[in-house]
Order: structure tokens, then sequence, then C-alpha cells
């Protein structure tokens, strides 16, 4: 990119190159260089956007002097308080004392501590919304703070529909690299490897911020992009706009598996080379293994975050993990990594923990999913840890497999425990006793009017009482309800048991009971017509009355599958255990006949102590 570039007919490009950089920040290894980027707005007034490194001083204020052809700048915007932005500021007021420098109110105090004075005499301070009148460019404002320093400004040209992103959609890279030519031909793909790196390195923890500020800029007519590093963006900008949401929201980018793991001996190489092995056999589109001791820490900090699930494979050291590992680990949380699947190959000698300790490492990390199989490794594999490789691969491809309609199994009926529904009371009351069960199968049918479907067992007292009846409460059970709620409701019948005995109950206009707590809403319901669904009834209903207690989510069967039911006892158990409740029935043969004593399920859903 020429250093008198036009970006637009007013817009010069007057940046400079830096192939002398071997650390970007002191620690990003750039083979291509770094470009530090500044831009010269002609017009009625004349605006100058940004400084550069001090390295480049002279280069730059050549570069400023020939776009300026005798004219003399009127402002300079300050975007950006970094050293490789701001360093200048100095030297172009001693260049040009008449003019006046444009920036945030949290930059000026930077300024004082940088250059010793913050230009309390020749300056102005904008904010969100402000507009710096040029004559025909109007320089509109957006505040973008923590993208990924305080004082941040973003700046939005409404006249050529110019975004000035500060270090937003910045990269690694000298710009006579990436375009050469100068024409905006920048390849998509080359740039999303380099700006990928820059991003999950420099922006990566902020990106609840950069989320913000896209939402602001969503409503605004961009045509150019011009960051602070990097080549301007002008063709395809979508593409670069989606490649920012999707990592400021911490969404994988990519479908595969990226494997980082240390190895001492070799032995836990071996283990990753199988696991990969056995990756791409079952499907697993892109498989992408790195040795953290060899490779650059920031580019597999990139591959961490751009696919969707994660091996860390690393080795027992000094009562803690390898140190490379530990650093990764450490980058990753840092940065804020979430929403991902972790699994993990851990090897030691004698007391192997390193699994242990990258989960407590995770603990602060949000939406982390780690694996239910760990390979554990003593010194050297095994048989034994082959078959944990197998599991190991099954379960982070069981996705994949199941997409393929060549391996998939499309007969898996458990399927329906995937389909997402609440839990709630059902609460009737035959000629005696108030009574309650747990029920799964809630929908609402209609809205005018508001109609509720309750299908219920047959085998239940309660589906008798309310076929008798015609009235139900359902009672929507919210996330703090314990166990002991579906215990008292689920594994006992209303017609041998006084389920509410003891309690003082609340009830509705109806007359039935509803809970006090445990429930964030309930509906009382009157049937209007029942459907026979062979083994249960459905009850179509309509609402007669409809209370909100709080705002606590509503328990999912899922969230109660996860966080609610105890896990079941089976160590050192041989036989059989409920997948609804936990019961275990001990015994070499399940019957086929069998039904759970607690939850009333038959044997079909019961599964084998493994």
């Amino acid at each position: 990119m020429a250093a008198d570039m036009t970006v637009s007919k007013d817009i010069r490009y007057v940046g400079v190159n830096d192939h002398k950089i071997d650390l970007f920040e002191g620690q990003y290894i750039v083979p291509l260089g770094m470009a530090y980027n500044s831009y010269l707005i002609l017009d009625d007034k004349i605006a100058v956007m940004d400084t550069v490194d001090a390295s480049f001083t002279h280069e730059w204020l050549d570069n400023i002097r020939k776009a300026l052809g005798g004219r003399k700048p009127d402002y300079l915007v300050v975007q950006h308080m970094e050293p490789d932005h701001s360093a200048n500021i100095i030297n172009f007021l001693k260049t040009y004392p008449n003019a006046t420098v444009v920036a945030s109110s949290k930059a000026f105090p930077m300024m004082k501590n940088f250059f010793g004075k913050d230009f309390e005499e020749n300056r102005v301070v904008v904010g969100d919304g402000d507009v710096l009148d040029l004559g025909t460019h109007k320089l509109n404002f957006v505040t973008a703070p923590m993208v990924h320093w305080p004082e941040v400004l973003m700046t939005y040209d409404s006249t050529d529909k110019v975004l000035f992103s500060a270090d937003g959609f910045g990269k690694f890279g000298a710009n006579d690299v990436d375009d050469p030519e100068g024409d905006f031909s920048v390849d998509a793909s080359a740039w999303d490897c380099e700006a990928r790196r820059y991003y999950f390195g420099i922006v990566g923890k902020y990106g609840v911020q950069v989320q913000a500020v896209l939402k602001k800029a969503a409503d605004l007519d961009i045509r150019i992009i011009c960051p602070l590093h990097g080549p301007v963006l002008k063709n395809d900008l979508a593409h670069f706009l989606k490649k920012y949401d999707i990592w400021s929201s911490y969404e994988a980018e990519s479908e595969g598996i990226f494997i980082a793991y240390t190895s001492v001996y070799g032995h836990t190489k071996q283990a990753v080379e199988l696991l990969a092995q056995k990756l791409r056999e079952k499907g697993c589109p892109k498989v992408v293994v790195s040795d953290l001791a060899r490779e650059d820490m920031a580019e597999c900090v990139e591959d961490a975050f751009r696919y969707g699930k994660l091996v860390l494979a690393t080795t027992t050291y000094n009562s803690d993990i390898f140190p490379f590992m530990r650093s990764f680990v450490e980058h990753l949380t840092e940065r804020g990594y979430r929403r991902r699947t972790i699994g993990l190959i851990e090897n030691g000698s004698w007391a192997p923990q390193a699994a242990k300790t990258i989960v407590k490492m995770f603990e602060g990390s949000k939406d982390i999913t780690f694996t239910d199989t760990t390979v554990k490794i003593i010194s050297a594999m095994n048989d034994e840890n082959k078959q944990q490789i197998e599991s190991l691969a099954e379960e982070l491809c069981r996705d994949y497999i199941a997409q393929d309609g060549a391996t998939a199994n499309k007969n898996d009926m458990t399927a329906l425990f995937k389909i997402g529904y609440g839990l709630y009371v059902v609460t009737s009351k035959d000629d005696e006793h108030d009574n309650g069960m747990i029920c799964n199968t809630v929908t609402q049918v209609t809205n005018t009017p508001n109609r509720i479907a309750v299908t219920i067992n047959k085998q239940n007292y309660t589906h008798h009482v309310v076929k008798q009846t015609g009235v139900m409460n359902i009672n929507c059970l919210s996330i703090d309800a314990p166990f002991s709620v579906f215990e008292q409701f689920g594994f006992r019948s209303g017609r041998n048991v006084d389920k509410f005995e003891g309690e003082e109950v609340l009830r509705s206009d109806n007359g039935l009971v509803f809970l006090s707590k445990y429930i964030n809403a309930f509906m009382s319901l009157k049937v209007e017509q029942y459907v026979d669904l062979d083994t249960h009834g459905m009850f179509i209903c309509t609402v007669t009355e409809a209370r909100v207690l709080s705002d606590r989510d509503t328990m999912t069967y899922t969230y109660y599958q996860t966080n609610v039911k105890p896990k079941p006892a089976t160590e050192g158990k041989k036989g059989y255990v409920c997948k609804v409740c936990g019961y275990v029935y001990e015994g070499d043969e399940l019957p086929e006949d069998f039904i759970c004593p607690l939850c009333k399920h038959p044997a079909s859903d019961f599964e084998p102590i493994s």
C-alpha cells in the first residue's frame, strides 16, 4: 500500500510500514512486519486521523506534508492512546502548532501521563453523538471503551461512509505485503488468519465491549473500514463484519477439534497422534494438532478460539501441569474462553493430576463442558488407554457421526430426551385429598383463547382424578426446586398417600392447591376436550387463572437431569440403573416386565451399570 494512496476522493492514507519489528507489543511474532495507519481528510478544514510509532516520525510527517499540498491541518483526531498510534502527538504539534487535538475525555489524562501536558488550551473533547464538521465531511464519533483501552473512539465519516475503526478490524502484517498495489484487493481468507491471531491476542478479552460497538455501528452505512493496523477494507465488508461478530460473541468459527499438547518423553504425543487418527476416522471435518513447546503460543490461542472443541493433553509436572500448558490455559481463561467442549488427556508416572488441575483452572470460565471421558496414562500407553482414546474420540465426534447419513444411528430414540420442555407439578383433588404429580408434557396450543394441552399417563392417579373433576393447576417449577420436590410428587401415588399431609396449603380460585415455593408461576385449567392416546390421555384446557410468582428461570428437563437429580450410587454394584430416577436394580438380568418401584417407569428406561 503506497504511502500516498487515495482511500476516497478526499481521504489519503499517510501511514507507514515497519519491516524491522520482530515482536509486536513485546510478545507477538510478526514475520510480515506491521503497519501503523494514519489518514488525512482534505476538506474546508483538514483532519489527520492518529499518529504512528515513534520510530517513524519523519516518514510520517513527510507523508502528511506531501498529501497536504502546501495546506496546513486544522485537527489531529486521536482515537487511541497506545504509543504505536499516539507517540507523535508532540512532534505533530511542533510542526503544526495551530492544529487542535480532538479526543475523548479519557484520552487527555493519558496524554498528561505520556507527555506531561493535556493540551488544555488547544483541544476539543468529544464523545458519543458528537460531530466534527470539516465542511463537506462530517465526522461522527462513537465511543468504544475497552476496545481495547478505555479512551478509544471510532469515527464515522457520514459523507464517504468510512468507519475509522481504531484497533478494530486490525491485523498483523505490513500493508505493502497485504496490498502491494494499494488497490484494496485484500484476500479475505488471507486476512482472516492474521486478523484472527491479532483479535484474540489483543482484543479477545473484550468481546462484550466489541459486541456493544457492533450494535452501535449496525445502523451505519459503512462502505470502507480504515483500521489503525492492516489494510484498508473496501470489498466484501460483510465478511469482515461477520468475522468480528463471531469472534466477539465467542462462537466457534469452524467445525473441528484443536488438540494442544506437551510431551516430555513422547508418550503423551503418541496418545495425541492416536486420538487425531481416531477423530479423522470418525468424520471430524478438521483436526489441528499443536505442540505448545514448539509452536507460536498466539497461533495456538487463535486455534483454540477458532474451533468448537478442544483437547488438552499434558503431563503432571512438579505437582502441577507442564509450564507451557499452564501458560496456554491462562491465555485462554484471561481472554474469556467459553462456549466450548474440552477433552483431557493426562499423564504421570506416579500421581497424575493434570486433569484435576486444568478443570480447576477453568472454574471461572462460562459455558465450558468437559467430556465424560478423560484419558489417564501412567507413564506409557496401554490397551486400556487405547480404549479410553477410542471412547473420547467417539464422544467428541458424536455430532459428526450423527450428521453423516452413512454413519448415523437413525433409530436412536434417546433423541426424545433432547426435546426442550419444562417440569411441572400438576395439582388436583379427589373427594377427600389434594393430589400432585410431576409432569413434563405441558404445551400451549392456542393463544386466542389461551389453551393448554396436558398429557398424562393413564396409570397415574391424577389422570383418573382430572378426568372426573375436569380441573387442575399447573405449577411451573423453577430451577431452585430441590430433588425432594420430585420425590414428593413423582415417586409415590396419590391413591395411596396424601402428598400434602401436614402442609399448610395455598389455594387458587378453583379450590385447588398451588405450591407456595419452588415455582415461578401457576395456571388454573378447565378441561374442554379429552383426546385418548392409548397409554396416555391429553387434556385440552382453557386458562381460568394465571399468576406469576417470581422471575426465576423455569426448570427444564435437561436442567433437572444435569443439576438436580442425584447421581445414582452404582459404585461397586452390578446390575441396572433407572435413567429417570436413578433407582439401582442389582442382578445379572433385568426382568422384561420390571417396573421401577420409585418412578414407575418400565424396564426399557433402565440401562446397564458401566
